[in-house]
C-alpha cells in the first residue's frame, strides 16, 4: 500500500505517495524444531519509498498491524 507520511499532502496535486506499508513473513528467532509451519508470522513493515523507485533504507517493523505500521511512519507529521 503506497501512503503519504504527511496525510495532509494527499490532495496536493503534485505530491507523491512517499511511504509503502506490506506484508511480510517473520520468522521465531531460537525456534529450531523442524516444523516451520508454526515458525511463520505475518507481520507489517513500511519502508520510505516513491512510487517506481527503490526503497530509502531498510525496512521498519515489525509491527502486528497494518494501521500500527502506517502510524508509525507518520509519528510527527501529524503535528
Amino acid at each position: 500500500m503506497q501512503a503519504y507520511s504527511d496525510p495532509k499532502r494527499e490532495d496536493e496535486p503534485s505530491a507523491l505517495p512517499d511511504v509503502e506499508v506490506f506484508e511480510g513473513t517473520d520468522y521465531c528467532a531460537g525456534c529450531d524444531d523442524g516444523d516451520q509451519e508454526h515458525l511463520k508470522h505475518d507481520k507489517w513493515y513500511w519502508w520510505s519509498c516513491f512510487p517506481g523507485c527503490l526503497p530509502d533504507g531498510d525496512p521498519r517493523g515489525p509491527f502486528e498491524t497494518e494501521a500500527e505500521a502506517l502510524a508509525d511512519a507518520r509519528e510527527g507529521m501529524e503535528d
